[in-house]
């Protein structure tokens, strides 16, 4: 069992930055692929970013890239999710989770254990 807690949002003007944490509890953290969606009011969740069991390998859609990074410190089962140049259409609610896989998963299907979620608004 993993629980994981996300912290960070916020509200922030068009062009701000915010960074995500998300800490995770248990011994077997770096065994995981971590992950970013949010969910905005009406919409499916939808993908955000993914880090490997090592940090060494990430992925994005073109809707993020460029803008986030993900990053992992595993000595402190913790996951980040750097927002820069941020838009008014990246308010959301912000979930971080953990899929028990070597590969990069991109679906919410994939994942084994979620977060409850941070909101981040961006006013424009």
């Amino acid at each position: 069992q993993v629980q994981l807690v996300e912290s960070g949002g916020g509200l922030v003007q068009a062009g701000g930055s915010l960074r995500l944490s998300c800490a995770a509890s248990g011994r077997t953290f770096s065994t995981y692929a971590m992950g970013w969606f949010r969910q905005a009011p009406g919409k499916e969740r939808e993908f955000v970013a993914v880090i490997s069991r090592s940090g060494g390998s990430t992925g994005y859609p073109d809707s993020v890239k460029g803008r986030f990074t993900i990053s992992r410190d595993n000595a402190k089962n913790t996951v980040y999710l750097q927002m820069n140049s941020l838009k008014p259409e990246d308010t959301a609610v912000y979930f971080c989770a953990a899929a028990r896989t070597y590969h990069l998963p991109s679906t919410s299907s994939q994942y084994d254990y979620w977060g409850q979620g941070t909101q981040v608004t961006v006013s424009s």
